[in-house]
């Protein structure tokens, strides 16, 4: 099997090679724009965020802006953190841009690769979650890598833990909205209680960029969310129901189980809840 892999690697090339190929056209791309934008001011570079959304109204689409996009947040990451996206980071983005996963080794930048992607898709207006594994890593990117999005002119919001429901409904009104993937799934779950739309948080869930993605969609995804709504006060129907239980008999009715709490009727105790029921 390894001599038949290697030969038709020969023959056909390895495919992350060739993926990686179909990248370098979009690449020169992105690095042709850099000279021509550090020489822009702040507030010229600031104002590129208005000129795509403008010319998405006007019918463009993410990929045609994709190239001037990412050299964009480039050029505003250099400005305000002091650090400049490398080629391979570029590729990271056009695959999390795609909904494709990127593998990235630890102290390859994944944390600045998201920016790209994460820009990209807000400048629709349709809002963009980033989704970590802590409330830590939450509010550190939010204000680490928040500072780029801010300084181009986009909003940014954090989920935390213990949040009122409107400051929820502040940060998901952002543009770009950090917080951990329980936060995420707790709100939505909360959002299909909720008696009225003034009530929802999650008003829009439009792209999502997920850290540490085998983490939060296998490991985490094994523990499922439970949420549940306030009892309400009893029904007229169980109340009527309780008065036709009392006369039932321990043994003769029904039988109890102490260690799981549970309670099992009989052929007598069915037959007795049939008839004062007129159950035929």
């Amino acid at each position: 099997m390894p001599f038949l892999h290697s030969l038709l690697s020969f023959f056909l090339g390895d495919p992350l090679s060739r993926t990686l190929k179909t990248y370098q056209p979009i690449i020169h791309r992105i690095n042709a724009f850099e000279t021509e934008l550090s020489n822009l001011t702040d507030t010229q570079l600031q104002q590129k965020t208005t000129d795509f959304k403008s010319q998405l109204d006007q019918g463009a689409t993410l990929d045609s802006l994709l190239p001037e996009a990412f050299a964009v947040v480039r050029e505003a990451s250099k400005r305000v953190l002091g650090l400049r996206h490398f080629d391979v980071q570029l590729i990271g983005g056009i695959v999390l841009h795609q909904g494709n996963i990127a593998e990235m080794k630890t102290g390859e930048g994944k944390t600045l690769v998201s920016t790209l992607a994460t820009y990209l898709n807000a400048l629709e207006g349709k809002g963009v979650y980033v989704v970590t594994v802590n409330d830590y890593l939450s509010r550190r990117d939010y204000e680490w890598m928040g500072a780029i999005f801010r300084f181009l002119g986009l909003s940014v919001g954090l989920i935390q833990a213990d949040m009122s429901p409107t400051n929820r409904q502040l940060a998901y009104a952002c543009d770009i909205t950090y917080g951990t993937n329980n936060e995420f799934g707790f709100d939505y779950l909360r959002d299909h209680l909720a008696l009225s739309k003034e009530d929802v948080t999650q008003t829009r869930r439009h792209f999502a960029v997920i850290d540490e993605v085998d983490s939060i969609l296998i490991d985490e995804a094994r523990t499922p969310l439970i949420i549940s709504g306030a009892v309400g006060q009893s029904s007229e129907l169980y109340r009527q129901l309780a008065s036709i239980t009392q006369p039932m008999q321990l043994d003769l009715h029904f039988t109890l189980d102490y260690k799981t709490k549970g309670v099992t009727l009989t052929e007598s105790g069915i037959t007795f809840l049939e008839t004062a029921l007129n159950i035929d």
